[in-house]
């Protein structure tokens, strides 16, 4: 039977580099002993009445992965890729006690799979990297990622030199923008925005945008533990942070400017209230990521 399961791997295998499975053909395939091989599942929900972006977005990089792997010399039946979406597999999310999706585990050849057999998506993110030394960690298999070459960066940065070069030349007689002290001020405001907010962490890590969860269709933007976050908590923080600095802006501005009394007033309550508003909002995310922290400010 170990014969022809492996010779049945091999053949879907052949066909495609992820082998999508029902709960059948996971019990059959990945359960059930004898096997000598290791499989790596992703646990999925790709259908679109799912709405899970997150899934899509690690499908592509499981794929690219995937295809490294059974396109590379060092291919062999030790390693096979599979997928088990719950719209096809929903016996197998419910034997495995499973209620979000994605979520990367790895079947060993022998034995059962550890704690450690499963990926910690939410702290590492599911970059195919990422994956690769995760998956040599678990089998001692070595894969080198082979990605499809990607001109978009080139191209948008070739257009960016464009853009400015044409702007420069146009006002080629009249320069004085470029020594605009605000418009600096702006550039590095933006500057400081996008890495005080964690885009930098997202780019090398590559977590999901939010976390869907299968079962009930909650959506959750801000990550519960200090060591992980989603890219749109780092867009929430960003513009929390840019409204406080606003309200700072403001607050100086009532302070330095000469002009009606009534007017400054009014800007100073308008800043006050942005920078106690937003900054409790801001100090409530914290809260809920750091357990334990024991303060807070208006908003708990």
């Amino acid at each position: 039977m170990m014969a022809e399961k492996v010779e049945q791997m091999m053949e879907w295998s052949s066909r495609r580099s992820v082998i999508r499975m029902n709960g059948d053909k996971f019990r059959r395939f990945v359960k059930a002993p004898p096997r000598n091989y290791s499989v790596i599942v992703m646990f999925t929900a790709l259908q679109p009445q799912r709405q899970c972006s997150v899934c899509r977005q690690a499908n592509e990089e499981y794929q690219v992965l995937a295809n490294s792997w059974r396109y590379s010399s060092a291919f062999s039946n030790k390693l096979f890729f599979t997928v088990v979406d719950y719209d096809e597999g929903a016996d197998v999310f419910q034997q495995l006690n499973m209620n979000s999706a994605p979520t990367f585990m790895h079947f060993p050849a022998k034995g059962k799979p550890k704690r450690a057999d499963t990926f910690d998506l939410q702290r590492i993110g599911f970059a195919s990297e990422q994956l690769a030394k995760w998956i040599a960690d678990r089998t001692d298999v070595q894969i080198r990622v082979f990605r499809p070459p990607n001109y978009s960066g080139t191209i948008a940065l070739a257009l960016l030199v464009s853009l400015v070069g044409g702007l420069l030349y146009l006002r080629r007689n009249n320069l004085e923008f470029i020594y605009n002290k605000t418009g600096w001020a702006m550039a590095a405001l933006c500057v400081v925005f996008a890495m005080t907010s964690g885009q930098m962490w997202n780019h090398i890590r590559g977590p999901p945008y939010a976390h869907k969860n299968p079962q009930n269709g909650q959506v959750s933007y801000i990550h519960g533990s200090s060591q992980a976050q989603f890219v749109a908590e780092s867009h929430i923080i960003l513009l929390l942070n840019a409204a406080i600095t606003m309200g700072m802006v403001l607050l100086n501005e009532a302070a330095t400017s000469k002009g009606d009394v009534g007017k400054r007033r009014i800007i100073c309550l308008v800043g006050l209230g942005l920078v106690v508003f937003f900054f409790s909002f801001l100090l409530s995310i914290f809260r809920s990521k750091y357990h334990g922290y024991p303060y807070s400010f208006l908003i708990k």
